[in-house]
């Protein structure tokens, strides 16, 4: 995988998620591209996004449902490319999120902001994930998901 070509946009092209769905024209676009762990340790998954007027709540400040969703399908990316590579996948499974928790740590300006996400625990169907959403290097909100992989009969399961 390039590092310069967004996770979505590789193994999901149709997708039509609000979020990250490339194919959905009125949602976020969000990019999701892998950072590999100099140390070879746990690769990071990063996002620069920049909203637009329509996703504020109120002057200046981002909408928290759009915080939510932003940190949801971005950790879910994370833990689907873990467990990719942890599985020796050619291909993603699909996951989708189990649990999450956002915290909003402070009111995050309406501009370009920039998400981080790693995997921090996980089994060959499941990935524990933390993320970060930052503005200007402040962080604004953070997020804890369980994402996890979904077999055949799920009405997810074919949704790359």
């Amino acid at each position: 995988m390039s590092e310069e070509r967004a996770l979505q946009d590789v193994y999901a092209p149709r997708s039509v998620c609000y979020g990250c769905g490339p194919a959905n024209e009125k949602g976020l676009h969000i990019k999701s591209r892998v950072v590999p762990a100099a140390d070879g340790g746990t690769d990071e998954v990063v996002c620069d996004w920049t909203p637009q007027p329509h996703h504020i709540a109120y002057e200046g400040s981002l909408n928290g449902g759009i915080i939510g969703t932003l940190l949801d399908c971005h950790c879910n990316w994370t833990a689907t490319w873990h467990l990719m590579k942890s599985n020796g996948l050619t291909s993603p499974p699909c996951t989708v999120t189990a649990e999450y928790a956002i915290r909003l740590l402070r009111p995050t300006p309406a501009k370009s902001l920039h998400l981080r996400a790693r995997v921090v625990e996980s089994t060959d169907r499941k990935a524990i994930v933390e993320g970060v959403l930052e503005v200007d290097g402040v962080e604004c909100a953070t997020c804890r998901g369980v994402f996890v992989a979904v077999k055949e009969g799920h009405p997810a399961f074919h949704r790359w």
